[in-house]
């Protein structure tokens, strides 16, 4: 089970998700991908950032079935992906879309800018790459994505390669770039294969992360909608997200 972050996200934002999937018998991996995680943003902006990131999970689908000390314990028959926000996008590249990158909004030029000023901003090239510069991985046979940067998924043709089991989760408040209840509704209708969409009522999009400590209350990543319970919504959230990836991937 490979697990993809969110902008500017890291490899425990999911934690608990993970701890889940790790208790339910799943091997799970979480990834930072380089230079695009909280802790380095230095090439967390622009297309070359989302044309990276699918390359990101093969190259760990790759070292997991190969390097990993305990690679005999994981069925190559068997992987599943789990992703939030950009990391959703992650996954429905590699499940074979072809996002159409002209829909983007302008992103910011400067990683550590507050805001966007015009003059730092820059705009994406009107026409998409070429669907052979994008990586899809048919090794992934079931997915779970929430929230997930979904402008660019608009039409039938920039999903129709994906077939495989897709569980599509969205936050009734939004709140992410380019992952507005708008877009991920849009996804859920083009896609060739009806997936299991689900729409968390009160959600803000920050509300997938992981629960915060105390001492992290008054970040913005741990501010929910007035009377949203995030803990109570991960316990249902996770046991949902367990039992597809049994339904389709088997104990």
């Amino acid at each position: 089970m490979i697990i993809s972050h969110g902008y500017g996200g890291w490899y425990l934002g999911h934690h608990d998700t993970a701890e889940a999937l790790a208790d339910s018998g799943f091997v799970v991996v979480a990834i930072n991908h380089p230079h695009a995680n909280y802790a380095d943003m230095s090439r967390g902006n622009g297309l070359s950032a989302l044309i990276g990131r699918p390359v990101d999970i093969k190259r760990t689908i790759d070292f997991m079935l190969t390097d990993f000390p305990d690679s005999a314990k994981i069925n190559p028959q068997k992987i599943g992906f789990y992703g939030f926000s950009q990391g959703g996008y992650t996954g429905l590249v590699l499940a074979g879309a072809n996002p159409d990158f002209s829909k983007l909004p302008p992103r910011c030029a400067d990683p550590k800018a507050v805001g966007c000023p015009q003059a730092n901003q820059t705009r994406p090239p009107q026409q998409p790459p070429l669907p052979q510069t994008l990586t899809h991985d048919s090794r992934i046979r079931a997915m779970v994505v929430a929230d997930p940067l979904s402008i660019v998924f608009h039409t039938t043709d920039s999903v129709r390669d994906i077939t495989i089991p897709l569980q599509l989760w969205g936050s009734e408040l939004g709140g992410g770039g380019g992952a507005s209840p708008e877009n991920v509704e849009t996804l859920a209708r083009v896609l060739p294969e009806k997936p299991d969409f689900r729409v968390v009522p009160n959600a803000v999009h920050l509300s997938f992360l992981t629960m915060c400590l105390k001492t992290q209350l008054s970040s913005e990543v741990c501010i929910d909608a007035p009377g949203f319970d995030r803990a109570a919504f991960h316990r249902e959230f996770n046991a949902e997200v367990v039992a597809f990836f049994r339904r389709n991937l088997g104990e």
